[in-house]
């Protein structure tokens, strides 16, 4: 049984070993270095009062996929972006489902009216989870150089509270 619940300081390592495994099987993320638990503590500090953090949590209370809203530079004020990171082997399993259900429950209390993701066009499994939650297209950005030096494309998708 999978639960979710607003993440804690606690949690930031064992997300980072997760994101980490993510970026290190590439293919997924536009995220291409690894991060400590420290990069996500710290990330999770910056602007508390516009963003949140939810784990998704495994019946030995596990970190199994974690997601976040936060603000963007390149968005409105009323819009935040969101991230969203499945241990590899876990998707497909409802965990995206419930981690969406919480935070787009926590956008709409911080008062944001939209969300933006933001996903490699190449990243067929994350593509098909924002459009299976509502999410349609509204922006198309070519040949995005990643920190890796790897060119992508990606596709901005929206989705109104």
């Amino acid at each position: 049984m999978i639960q979710v619940r607003r993440a804690i300081s606690l949690d930031a390592a064992p997300m980072a070993r997760l994101l980490n495994a993510i970026i290190e099987k590439g293919g997924t993320t536009a995220l291409t270095k690894t991060v400590s638990g420290d990069d996500i503590a710290n990330m999770m500090a910056e602007q508390p009062d516009r963003s949140a953090w939810t784990v998704a949590l495994d019946d030995q209370e596990d970190v199994v996929g974690f997601q976040w809203i936060a603000p963007h530079p390149k968005l409105p004020p009323e819009a935040c972006d969101i991230a969203t990171f499945v241990q590899i082997g876990r998707t497909g399993l409802g965990i995206g489902s419930k981690l969406f259900a919480a935070s787009s429950q926590a956008a709409k209390d911080l008062g944001y009216i939209w969300i933006n993701a933001t996903i490699r066009a190449d990243n067929t499994g994350g593509l098909t989870y924002y459009q299976s939650r509502g999410f349609r297209d509204w922006h198309f950005e070519e040949n995005v150089t990643l920190d890796s030096g790897l060119v992508v494309d990606r596709v901005s998708k929206r989705y109104d509270i």
